[in-house]
């Protein structure tokens, strides 16, 4: 089993900064790719950015020079720092884990973490 812990999150206002945390923990043998989606009120979950288990990272348009992923390998965790924040981030961020045990592939969710920018 793998279980996913969010942390971070919070009320800033519009031009602010945050970072959110996602932390992997169990039978884990390696971690592959983690992402960040958000879901506002009202839409779908949309996909936020990926760092790959090369370290290589991706970013929606929406967010590209504001939102920087990294991670901590020997901690499991990955780090999604929020700068120049805008009302439009509104939403719950969730963190995604692809890993993989001895035997075993998960892929599990965290159970998400509100980021509220006010104007």
């Amino acid at each position: 089993q793998v279980q996913v812990v969010q942390s971070g999150g919070g009320v800033v206002q519009a031009g602010g900064s945050l970072r959110l945390s996602c932390a992997a923990s169990g039978s884990i043998v390696r971690v592959d790719a983690v992402g960040y989606y958000r879901q506002a009120p009202g839409s779908q979950r949309e996909w936020v950015a990926t760092i790959a288990r090369g370290g290589t990272a991706n970013y929606a348009d929406s967010v590209k020079g504001r939102f920087t992923i990294s991670r901590d390998i020997a901690k499991n965790t990955v780090y999604l720092q929020m700068n120049s924040l805008k009302p439009e981030d509104t939403a719950v961020y969730y963190c995604n884990v692809l890993a993989y045990g001895m035997l075993e592939e998960y892929n599990a969710w965290g159970q998400g973490t509100q980021v509220t920018v006010s104007s």
